[in-house]
C-alpha cells in the first residue's frame, strides 16, 4: 500500500492533520496526487534523475503545441508512478502560460482516483 505526503490542492504544499502532524494521503488518492506531481515536474528539475519530468522547455514554453501532444506527455508522466496502470488527463484551462486540469489514475485493482494539477 503506497502513501505519500498530502498536498494542499491550491498551494501544492504540505498540510497538517487534526493532530498537527504532516498529513499523509493513502491509495488510491496517493497515486493520483503523485501522478499530478509528475505532471508538474519540469524535465531536469530532479537532480537525482534529470530525465524525469515533462520537457516543458523544449515542448511547451514559447510554443503552441497541439493539446493532444501535451495530454500525451501528461499521461506518459502519470504512468511513471509505480502502481498506476492507466491514466487519463483532462485540461480545463490554459491561462498566463499555466496549464490546469485533472489526472485520473487507475491502479491494478481497478481503483480510480483523480487529482488536479
Amino acid at each position: 500500500m503506497a502513501s505519500t505526503l498530502l498536498l494542499d490542492t491550491v498551494a501544492w504544499d504540505l498540510v497538517v492533520d487534526n493532530s498537527g502532524n504532516i498529513a499523509v494521503a493513502s491509495e488510491p488518492y496517493a497515486l493520483a496526487q503523485d501522478a499530478a506531481s509528475a505532471i508538474k515536474t519540469f524535465q531536469g528539475e530532479c537532480y537525482y534523475d534529470t530525465t524525469y519530468g515533462i520537457p516543458y522547455g523544449q515542448l511547451v514554453l514559447g510554443r503552441w503545441p497541439p493539446i493532444s501532444l501535451v495530454k500525451s506527455e501528461f499521461v506518459s508522466a502519470a504512468l511513471t508512478v509505480p502502481g498506476v496502470v492507466k491514466a487519463q488527463c483532462f485540461i480545463s484551462g490554459i491561462v498566463d502560460r499555466t496549464v490546469s486540469g485533472q489526472v485520473q489514475t487507475t491502479d491494478s485493482n481497478g481503483n480510480i482516483s483523480a487529482a488536479a494539477f
